[in-house]
């Protein structure tokens, strides 16, 4: 069988640390129970970086939704600096203490791949980026991480499930085995042009058999203008100078009639390697790179009981709003009950954390994965290039 967690379990908070469940049994034994407020934060991020991607939420409202709390969160999507609580939760310990293993779990890894996805589509300046890690994880998660890395920013997946999932039609061009078996790569684009349907886009891959120069030169002379692109995923021992070699293929085919015709480049892509490459690359295949992202660190802490302000040493007690200048986003992290006057800017204040369930009851609809996309880009827009070099 498949190692999996049932679903079910994970909704009646039964796959969690065992100190957990000893915990309620003893809060209930002895009849010390008690409201508090516990926020989600991270006091630091994968290889510093500067900012970081929430997702997971959805999942989260499922876990909780039902309980006997409150919830109040930034939107999916949003981008978040370390030690900024990004959600809390109101209620009695007990009715939520075994979920603590399971919420974390799903944010802290939908959110290192919402990020490391979004760093490579901010790298990418406005080219393509799709995700083809789900080969370097367990399939059970394969629609959860591709979940993430679309909203994250890549502009598709290429699981046909995932995509389902999502809304969005698969991506893929052609694997290196269709090739071996058609014996030329030429014959292999053809077969494929010939069986699978028009709204696929053609596009060859050329580093199979031969020099991949002459291999575009065959494909696009071959296929004409039913050809969308071709692609290299050349093995790192005949690479070389990759760069040098992409730009040979781009100048043979523009001299000869093929400037429409799109480079695109995978294996072992990472930000660094799509800074590199952008200047002539259209489309780039992330995989690796995206699924196997560090996860962000967050913790989940009491900051209130009863009330009042408590909370273990090193962390700050209290609940807390999180606010944001609506023009020159400026961000302060205050008691929740404490108003901020106008920005030194002039701008408006406005509070990020939004409820989300009321007593147990989702109160507010969770938007379409398109939608925070189109939200995680916005943000991403705003941050400028300079800031975003790669530190590892």
């Amino acid at each position: 069988m498949f190692h999996l967690a049932d679903p079910d379990d994970i909704k009646k908070g039964k796959i969690t640390d065992v100190y957990f469940e000893r915990t309620v049994r003893v809060l209930k034994a002895k009849h010390i129970d008690k409201k508090v407020t516990a926020e989600v934060r991270a006091r630091s991020l994968p290889l510093d970086y500067p900012w970081a991607v929430l997702a997971g939420l959805d999942e989260i409202a499922y876990l909780l939704k039902g309980l006997k709390i409150d919830l109040w969160s930034l939107p999916e999507g949003s981008l978040f600096h370390s030690f900024e609580p990004v959600l809390f939760i109101e209620g009695n310990y007990s009715d939520f203490a075994c979920y603590e293993t399971p919420l974390l779990g799903l944010i802290c890894q939908a959110s290192g791949v919402a990020t490391r996805a979004a760093r490579c589509k901010k790298a990418a300046d406005g080219k393509s980026v799709i995700h083809f890690g789900a080969r370097r994880m367990h399939p059970g998660i394969t629609p959860m991480i591709d979940r993430a890395s679309f909203i994250g920013g890549c502009d598709g997946v290429s699981v046909s499930k995932s995509a389902q999932n999502l809304g969005e039609e698969p991506i893929g061009t052609i694997p290196h085995a269709l090739i071996l078996l058609a014996g030329d790569t030429l014959e292999a684009t053809r077969m494929f042009h010939e069986v699978i349907e028009p709204r696929v886009r053609r596009v060859a891959l050329i580093d199979t058999l031969a020099d991949e120069k002459f291999e575009a030169l065959r494909v696009a002379e071959g296929l004409g203008k039913d050809l969308f692109g071709v692609r290299l995923d050349t093995p790192p021992s005949r690479r070389g100078d990759f760069l040098k070699l992409l730009e040979e293929v781009r100048w043979e085919l523009n001299l000869r009639g093929f400037k429409k015709v799109k480079l695109l480049v995978s294996g072992g892509i990472d930000e660094k390697k799509i800074r590199e490459l952008r200047g002539v690359v259209d489309s780039f295949g992330v995989g690796t790179w995206i699924s196997n992202a560090p996860v962000i660190d967050f913790s989940l802490d009491i900051v209130e009981i009863e009330g009042k302000p408590f909370s273990k040493k090193g962390k700050r007690s209290a609940k807390k709003q999180l606010w944001q200048c609506s023009s020159c986003r400026t961000r302060l992290i205050l008691p929740f009950e404490e108003r901020v006057a106008k920005c030194n800017c002039g701008g408006e204040f406005v509070p990020l954390l939004k409820p989300i369930i009321k007593e147990g009851k989702l109160i507010k609809d969770l938007p379409s994965p398109q939608k925070i996309r189109q939200y995680v880009l916005e943000q991403l827009e705003k941050i400028p290039s300079f800031l975003e070099e790669p530190r590892g």
